[in-house]
């Protein structure tokens, strides 16, 4: 006799609760909360306790261990917004000590402070896209959230595996721009430090400029730091008209110039890697939410700098509306594809991408990139690191939450139905993604490659070169060469014309001994417009 549905949902239930009951140690820290019969909402905190089990890097963590990294009191309340449908939920913590004050403490080897996430990835069945985001962005030399991937247990329930992250906030040891007092006023003392986010925030102040293809929308900038009920009319002000300052630069005719566009008023090396990491990731949410912006002092040369970079759930292949899962169109181009959403891309976007510096930034900064932090070796390689780090795990935190082959809004089509299946996915889509994106970053500025025929071609040997070294150059004809370097910031070092013979030149008396240790662009091109081009690091 073949058993009723509801034996089998008993059965699986119960399964379930075994194989939950039945967890007792890992490979990952542990997590072990107590809400002390107090319910978790979203807002405001609640009490509770939480202990932390690690006893080191290639250690077992049992679940009857001491806490012994951390062990205390926590005020504890569900984050984020869409995610809060789901039955794994999201907490922001804030660390306390016995006294229920606000604490500042390390947790498994982060720096000390007292507000932390622990992030459900529950639609995201790679379990890392986030920390991928987070780490390419680091790579690329920016701050981003430290993570650390532990197994939590709440109320002695079982809730699988999460990602204790750091919460961006103003902070030495996270987004360090100058404090700001109650009297911080006036002068330079107001100009800085600010935190800005653009996001859904209806106490929020509006942009001056409307989206592109949204006559009906608005840009919203959510004040972090100060937070809106410390912030005084005077910085409020402040911050607000800056922004207003520079959107009003960059729609100008002008923009492009340095001293009166919009570099006076934005750190435009910024954009450049802030929009790399949201198209590689093909983010759905990219640039309109969860978009985070700082500002320092004036006396410090505090410009506008966009992010750090943050929630990347739905990026790399995870969103099935607004081209979410395409390998082949621009993130950036949101509005275009989804006008009627309400939550559009600022017009910054659009016009930087007619701003012939940025572009050349761009370029080099990607064809840079694609050589290391954007290499498919160096991603598979995090890709593979973090599915060895939850070989174990993850089997658990399947079968609490047996979502894969399930869809879970808004996983497109088709759905992996394994794990391993999951990770080959996302390879194979940043690949390609990568691919995509090689053709169309525009061809411009410094690092610009011809379109086909080249009839030179450059190397150097050896690489990383110090001050005894040389450049080949590879020629198909007797020609007249123009043979530029550029250093990592797009900056010429150096520049010479060359009478190339037929065959192989050797260029031997280029001053690399005046030169400091790193990264560097050599380009050469001929009068017909066809180049090549070469990273070289500089090591003495």
């Amino acid at each position: 006799m073949k058993p009723t549905i509801s034996l089998l949902l008993q059965f699986f239930a119960l399964s379930c609760f075994a194989q939950t009951e039945n967890f007792t140690s890992s490979n990952l820290p542990i997590v072990v909360i107590n809400t002390k019969g107090n319910t978790v909402v979203d807002e405001p905190k609640v009490d509770a306790g939480m202990g932390i089990i690690y006893n080191g890097i290639g250690k077992r963590n049992f679940i009857t261990d001491p806490y012994n990294n951390y062990k205390g009191n926590i005020g504890i309340e569900y984050r984020g917004q869409s995610s809060q449908s789901f039955p794994m939920k999201s907490y922001g913590l804030e660390l306390r000590d016995a006294a229920n004050n606000s604490q500042e403490k390390s947790l498994l080897g982060i720096a000390k402070e007292s507000d932390w996430i622990l992030y459900a990835p529950y639609t995201d069945k790679t379990l890392m896209r986030n920390v991928l985001a987070y780490t390419l962005s680091n790579r690329l030399g920016n701050w981003a959230p430290q993570c650390r991937y532990v197994e939590l247990v709440v109320n002695s329930e079982y809730r699988g595996i999460y990602v204790l992250m750091e919460k961006i906030k103003r902070g030495s040891n996270r987004v360090n721009i100058s404090k700001l007092g109650a009297t911080d006023n006036a002068g330079d003392a107001v100009t800085g430090g600010y935190l800005i986010s653009i996001d859904k925030d209806p106490a929020a102040f509006t942009s001056n400029y409307l989206p592109p293809n949204a006559s009906d929308k608005q840009i919203r900038f959510s004040n972090v730091y100060p937070k809106p009920d410390k912030i005084t009319a005077q910085q409020n002000d402040y911050i607000k008209n800056y922004i207003d300052s520079f959107e009003t630069a960059l729609t100008g005719s002008n923009f492009q110039n340095p001293q009166t566009g919009v570099r006076k008023f934005a750190a435009l090396q910024s954009f450049v890697d802030y929009f790399l990491i949201n198209e590689l990731s093909h983010n759905v949410d990219g640039y309109r939410l969860s978009t985070f912006m700082y500002k320092d002092k004036y006396s410090l040369g505090g410009k506008l700098t966009i992010g750090p970079v943050w929630d990347y759930d739905l990026a790399f292949r995870n969103a099935n509306y607004c081209n979410g899962s395409n390998t082949d169109t621009w993130a950036y181009k949101f509005n275009t594809t989804c006008p009627d959403d309400y939550w559009q891309v600022p017009f910054w976007w659009n016009k930087l991408m007619n701003d012939t510096a940025f572009k050349g930034s761009l370029k080099c900064r990607y064809s840079e990139a694609r050589q290391h932090t954007f290499s498919t070796n160096s991603i598979n390689a995090v890709i593979d690191s973090i599915q060895n780090l939850l070989g174990e795990a993850q089997v658990r935190h399947f079968i609490k939450w047996p979502v894969l082959g399930q869809y879970i809004w808004p996983n497109p089509q088709p759905i992996p139905t394994s794990y391993a299946e999951e990770i080959s996915k996302l390879k194979n889509w940043i690949r390609d993604r990568n691919t995509w994106l090689e053709n169309n970053i525009p061809n411009e500025g410094a690092c610009a490659i011809g379109n086909g025929g080249n009839g030179i071609a450059i190397k150097i040997a050896p690489n990383p070169i110090s001050t005894n070294g040389e450049i080949i150059l590879t020629s198909e004809s007797r020609q007249t060469l123009n043979l530029v370097i550029f250093n990592d910031v797009s900056q010429l070092v150096f520049k010479q014309t060359i009478s190339a013979n037929t065959g192989t030149n050797h260029l031997q008396n280029i001053p690399f001994y005046s030169w400091h240790n790193g990264i560097y662009f050599i380009k050469a091109s001929t009068t017909g417009g066809e180049s090549a081009l070469v990273k070289m690091i500089l090591v003495k």
